[in-house]
């Protein structure tokens, strides 16, 4: 069975992202496409590792930090030690999502309380100017 490959415009075109994008994740090490003279052919791996790459940047995790849990595949334990510290990393960026999203909140519900004085004084200043 012969694997499909996909162009670089083919990747770019299916995840939403620009040539440069994928050049910059091979620089990275994070994708190892195929080579035909100067074209890029990216195979079915290519395609599920930048998928957890989107995934994770999307998540707020660091390159390296998914470089690094790319590379536990690799181990060959059935996955574990990856799915391990996979847990571990998305319990932390999950609290701190949760963390920012809570100074949002606070950022929110005072800026609209600012907003309410400032109507406030506004509608004084017109009605006296009246």
């Amino acid at each position: 069975m012969t694997e499909t490959l996909s162009t670089i415009g083919e990747m770019c075109s299916q995840f939403g992202v620009t040539p440069r994008t994928l050049r910059f994740y091979e620089s990275k090490e994070l994708l190892t496409p195929e080579r035909d003279g100067s074209r890029r052919l990216f195979t079915r791996r290519d395609r599920a590792r930048l998928k957890l790459i989107l995934r994770g940047k999307r998540f707020g995790f660091s390159l390296e930090e998914i470089r690094q849990l790319l590379e536990l595949y690799e181990i060959g334990d059935q996955q574990m030690t990856q799915l391990a510290r996979t847990h571990e990393l998305a319990e932390h960026h999950l609290a701190a999502l949760i963390a920012k999203r809570d100074e949002l909140d606070l950022a929110i519900a005072d800026l609209r309380d600012q907003i309410g004085q400032v109507e406030g004084l506004l509608a004084e200043r017109q009605k006296a100017a009246e």
